[in-house]
């Protein structure tokens, strides 16, 4: 929106956002490849250390097995009780403490490969809806089409969102599309005040 508000020119628009798609496409995927991945090794050490505790103090694991029983409002004598049999088996001490303790779930840490090639295909598919029209028109046309198709675009995702919020879809879907309303016509003025700018 910017570029087109800049200039009128189709194909300078269309270079632009193929650029910009392609360049926010790939840097959001590997930002969500790091991102996950620095937070899949933190989950990682986190369970590494807590397996050093259990084999090297298991005594001491064991007394803080009791207690998370107990928090979770077990008598203590029970408490005590339960943690020995549990000590039994140190797979699922462990898996006790890490899931209860930690808030972490062994088997759900996340995987960066996922994370990165849906960020980028979720960021190619939003990218492209504005840039569409201007494949197969130019001028005022191709920005009506744009602006509307990506106005549709919002409204589907925030009545997608309502579907996990447990909202209003009216509501998410209004809020997305005002939110992406004015970042586009920021963005066009912008752009429109430098292409202003720049033919005078």
């Amino acid at each position: 929106m910017g570029v087109a508000g800049a200039t009128g020119d189709r194909h300078v628009v269309v270079l632009a956002g193929l650029a910009g798609l392609l360049a926010g496409a790939f840097s959001m995927a590997a930002g969500e490849w790091i991102s996950m991945t620095s937070q899949r090794e933190l989950f990682e050490r986190q369970i590494h250390i807590a397996r050093d505790r259990f084999r090297v103090n298991p005594s001491t694991a064991e007394l803080e097995l009791a207690g998370l029983y107990e928090r979770k409002g077990i008598a203590a004598v029970d408490a005590r009780r339960l943690a020995p049999r549990l000590m039994a088996d140190p797979d699922a001490a462990l898996d006790t403490k890490v899931r209860e303790e930690l808030g972490l779930d062994p088997d759900q840490l996340g995987s960066p490969w996922g994370a990165a090639i849906g960020s980028l295909l979720s960021f190619t598919a939003g990218a492209f809806v504005p840039l569409a029209p201007y494949l197969v028109a130019g001028g005022s046309m191709a920005i009506v089409w744009a602006v509307a198709l990506s106005l549709l675009a919002l409204a589907a995702v925030g009545a997608g969102v309502s579907l996990a919020t447990g909202r209003r879809a009216i509501r998410c879907a209004l809020r997305q599309v005002a939110t992406g309303a004015a970042a586009a016509t920021v963005t066009f003025v912008v752009g429109t005040v430098i292409g202003i700018q720049a033919a005078g």
